[in-house]
């Protein structure tokens, strides 16, 4: 069956609003220039998870992704394409000998901490274009739909999408922000039974709420990568890697 798009919308960053949700704080000592946010930094909710990516090694919970992408039988996942130094954690995507020289992506998910509602955020960069980039919401048991993708590329560096995919005929609430994805923001999510809630740096910037279309199972926060080079699409033509500052969540208090 057909997927549908429902009620595109585009936004440049500049329109976002200026309503105030969590950011990080001022930092010279971050990669990205800002710590992660504090405990008082989203009203109504409790800072529940904070991982700044210090030291050499995945933390605990976090899993890699490995083999062929599922309806994507020309991509390729290594664990050896996640990477953790330097105080941020890095996907990155190369040609890799170990596989015949194709393009092999890094993808990851905090697979031993699975929700039902609650607030994302990710500060995060791209170092070039090519490859679907990917910060999202999937659901713990693998059925699929649902899934709330709250920045996805699409290969590009001017733009980032967001979406719901809901119901067994994978109907999507579709939403584009115009953005340099090259400069470092935090994107995030507000899932509630009412509302999924885009952000960007703080502000809204799209805001999905009809009811019916809203995820209602357990989900985990996933981080991918993935190159179509085979079909022409979402191909790099130089290594790039997401970049990943730190991530934040939140549950309702």
């Amino acid at each position: 069956m057909v997927a549908l798009t429902l009620t595109p919308v585009i936004v440049n960053v500049a329109q976002a609003t200026t309503a105030t949700y969590a950011v990080g704080i001022y930092s010279s000592l971050e990669p990205s220039g800002e710590a992660p946010p504090i405990t008082s930094s989203l009203p109504g909710y409790n800072l529940s998870y904070i991982n700044d990516f210090i030291g050499t090694s995945l933390p605990a919970g976090w899993n890699t992704f490995t083999g062929i992408p599922g309806g994507d039988p020309g991509g390729q996942f290594a664990s050896s394409h996640v990477t953790v130094s330097g105080g941020l954690l890095r996907l990155n995507t190369w040609k890799d000998r170990q596989y015949r020289g194709h393009w092999v992506t890094g993808g990851l998910c905090q697979c031993g901490l699975a929700r039902t509602y609650g607030a994302y955020f990710v500060r995060s960069r791209v170092t070039g274009a090519g490859p679907n980039e990917v910060e999202l919401l999937w659901p713990v048991t693998n059925r699929w739909p649902p899934e709330i993708d709250f920045s996805e590329t699409g290969g590009s560096l001017s733009f980032t999408t967001a979406t719901v995919h809901f119901g067994s005929a994978n109907v999507m609430d579709h939403s584009t922000l115009n953005v340099d994805m090259t400069q470092w923001h935090t994107f995030g999510v507000l899932w509630t039974p009412n509302a999924v809630t885009y952000l960007v740096d703080g502000r809204v910037w799209g805001v999905i709420a009809q009811s019916s279309h809203i995820p209602r199972v357990p989900m985990t926060l996933d981080m991918e990568q993935r190159t179509r080079c085979t079909v022409g699409r979402q191909c790099p033509v130089s290594p790039v890697t997401m970049q990943v500052d730190w991530v934040a969540e939140y549950v309702p208090s």
